[in-house]
């Protein structure tokens, strides 16, 4: 997962990656330190293709605004330069994992 602080980065990423997930936190949230690790490894083992981007929320509140993120833990997906899915707060990882599924099998077949 690489870290990102510019927007500008941000944008073209989404417009130069089949997919990217942007995950925000902060240092301050437990929940998203406990959530990262299991959303980096399902994220490996099921869609390597997609490009995992950390947003630190509390140094660059401008990408979050940008995106409408209000709170973290927060998860954008976007496939083919489209936001694609949206979780926050009470993630079910693998209900997250299966949304996603079939759409990326379509996309990379």
């Amino acid at each position: 997962m690489i870290e990102v602080n510019s927007l500008d980065n941000v944008k073209k990423l989404i417009d130069s990656e089949l997919g990217v997930l942007l995950y925000f936190s902060t240092p301050t949230c437990n929940v998203c330190q406990a959530l990262k690790p299991k959303i980096i490894n399902e994220f490996d083992k099921n869609f390597p293709l997609i490009k995992k981007v950390f947003v630190d929320s509390s140094v660059s509140p401008e990408i979050a605004a940008n995106y409408n993120v209000f709170s973290v833990p927060t998860m954008l997906l976007f496939l083919d330069k489209k936001e694609f899915a949206r979780e926050g707060r009470n993630v079910s990882v693998a209900l997250f994992v299966d949304r996603i599924k079939r759409v990326y099998e379509i996309m990379i077949s």
